[in-house]
């Protein structure tokens, strides 16, 4: 009986010294993130950016990496600079008999449109069919789309026309008219080279899977419409693009009258690339490979830079001749080759003869080739699965359909633009618990069974950014179910909160409106005597919080490496309090 004291005193010194031993390496874990490396700068990312767009990553052991010599180096940087090294190496025989079909079909329809499109663009016919041999060939070499057909399309001619005339007038000076419009071509290049190099290419990334399936539809639709000129041989028709002009145009040249032409509300270097990236990734979609938009950039940047040298005015991916280079078979760029070396051979040889193509078969073939890319079922999947995807894929088509097909294209930007901000703004916060039997926290709404400990709130921001666009947001969502779980303890337990967890595993960066909110937070949490705590911060978060000294201020010993120890330190803090009282 005399050892049972020294045994229970024995047991509590055990138990003193485990909780201590947690407590030193809960906060040794937290060092971890408090001492973690500065992130690298914006410049570094920029300059890895680039690194990896010119310099692929070979398939090689790390020694063989180390062991890679200047040429090694030099060739990566041309691989991805040109990815025909890539692919040309395994080009097929029987890969060159589809390009070689695809490349004679696609010429025979280049010729003429070229022609009609060098007349939009107040320029001699000569000066398309150039547009459709150089820029082709550079864009074979640079470009990564297998289908995309390079060339000169009427809604950049009919831009060009229209602002060039402001500036020049082409039958008073045809010579100052032409070299300004090469002039225009040049620093359309440009800047879309330094778009592509600076790594930009995610402007046309709001062009959402949702938003090409509508914008597929309409153009096909619109484009099959277009063609009704070649099929019914109606001498006169109207230039614009949508539905109602063209069904005008129609029933007006049975009439023998005139529909006006319009001039585009975009300048021709960003329509140009954003329609021509619209156009390959439709058809990349299809056969299911990525085209990355910042190669794509560079590659029509570096075309139209040639061609402004070499008498082109701005080439891009037309859609139309796009659908006839894949419903040929196209399997690779070979078929602009293909394409560009006809076209160079007939304005040697069969100039003459070209002039009498039939309209009426070329316009047959573009007709066949549009059922497959109108997809009414991938529509309604996108209307069952997200409405607001559903929202942009109706945007672009309506927008393509009705008006033209810029006016679909910045539809369907402004729309996904729209749903990425309302995403920002009004982030989900949810209010977690932990799950039975582990140390995983959930949002208590999806899993209901989640265990909520009394007297401490456990919220997660589901959101990319904590910034001044959401900022206010957030902290008036969290203060209110402080508030709603404080009047909730008090009735119930006549208790308080003692703490308040922010779980930030999905905050990527903070700003100074997030720093400064976060700061109000504890101030106005702490006037209460509630404990801000923070778990998870990532790194980019965790070095604007120590930059802008804000965990000087308000103490390190609020940051965690995760929930589950954030909840661990709060319980161990609470314990020690009622021990004391």
């Amino acid at each position: 009986m005399g050892s049972l004291p020294t045994e229970s005193l024995s047991v509590e010194e055990h138990q003193q010294q485990q909780v201590e031993m947690d407590d030193t390496s809960r906060t040794e874990r937290a060092r971890w993130l408090l001492n973690s490396p500065d992130p690298p700068s914006i410049w570094h990312e920029l300059a890895g950016s680039i690194r990896e767009a010119f310099f692929p990553r070979n398939k090689l052991s790390s020694s063989s990496r180390v062991k890679q010599t200047w040429r090694r180096s030099a060739f990566s940087f041309l691989r991805g600079l040109f990815p025909i090294l890539n692919w040309g190496r395994n080009y097929k025989a029987s890969k060159f008999k589809s390009d070689l079909m695809a490349g004679l079909t696609l010429a025979s329809l280049s010729i003429p449109q070229s022609i009609g499109y060098a007349n939009l663009a107040k320029l001699d016919p000569q000066y398309g069919l150039y547009t459709s041999v150089i820029p082709p060939l550079i864009y074979a070499l640079m470009g990564s789309s297998r289908e995309i057909a390079i060339g000169p399309v009427a809604v950049v001619s009919m831009l060009l026309s229209a602002l060039m005339q402001n500036v020049q007038d082409p039958a008073a000076d045809p010579v100052a008219y032409r070299k300004l419009v090469f002039t225009v071509t040049f620093f359309a290049g440009v800047f879309q080279s330094v778009f592509g190099l600076f790594r930009l290419g995610f402007l046309v990334d709001f062009l959402s899977h949702a938003a090409i399936v509508g914008f597929m539809a309409g153009a096909a639709i619109v484009i099959g419409l277009q063609q009704l000129k070649g099929l019914l041989g109606i001498s006169h028709f109207t230039n614009k693009t949508d539905v109602v002009s063209v069904l005008g145009s129609v029933f007006s040249s049975l009439h023998h009258s005139l529909h006006n032409l319009t001039i585009p509300s975009l300048l021709c270097d960003f329509l140009a690339v954003l329609e021509a990236i619209a156009v390959g990734r439709s058809f990349a979609s299809i056969k299911g490979y990525h085209l990355d938009g910042n190669k794509e950039m560079v590659a029509m940047g570096f075309m139209n830079i040639a061609g402004s040298l070499t008498s082109c005015y701005v080439a891009t991916g037309s859609f139309s001749r796009t659908a006839v280079n894949f419903s040929a078979g196209c399997q690779t760029v070979v078929s602009n080759i293909v394409m560009a070396i006809t076209v160079l051979l007939s304005l040697e040889l069969f100039t003459s003869l070209l002039y009498y193509t039939p309209i009426a078969i070329l316009a047959s073939i573009i007709l066949s080739a549009l059922p497959g890319l109108i997809d009414i079922n991938e529509a309604i999947n996108i209307y069952k699965v997200d409405k607001l995807d559903f929202l942009a894929c109706i945007g672009a088509f309506l927008g393509v359909l009705f008006a033209s097909v810029e006016i679909g294209l910045l539809a369907a930007v402004t729309i996904s633009f729209a749903k990425i901000l309302l995403n920002a703004v009004r982030p989900g916060i949810e209010l977690q618990g932990r799950l039975p039997r582990t140390d995983t926290y959930g949002d208590i709404s999806q899993f209901p069974m989640a265990i909520k400990t009394p007297g401490i709130l456990t919220i997660r921001i589901n959101s990319a950014l904590f910034c001044f666009a959401n900022a206010n947001f957030i902290r008036e969502r969290i203060m209110r179910w402080v508030t709603e779980e404080q009047d909730e303890l008090e009735e119930t337990t006549k208790r308080t909160i003692q703490a308040v967890i922010i779980d930030m595993s999905n905050l990527m960066n903070i700003d100074t409106s997030g720093i400064l909110v976060l700061e109000e937070l504890h101030k106005k949490l702490a006037s209460n005597g509630i404990e801000l705590v923070m778990a998870s911060p990532r790194w980019q978060v965790i070095h604007k919080l120590k930059s802008a000294k804000l965990l000087d201020r308000i103490g390190k010993g609020c940051v965690y490496l995760s929930v589950a120890e954030a909840m661990e330190a709060c319980l161990a803090s609470k314990f020690a309090a009622l021990s004391n009282c």
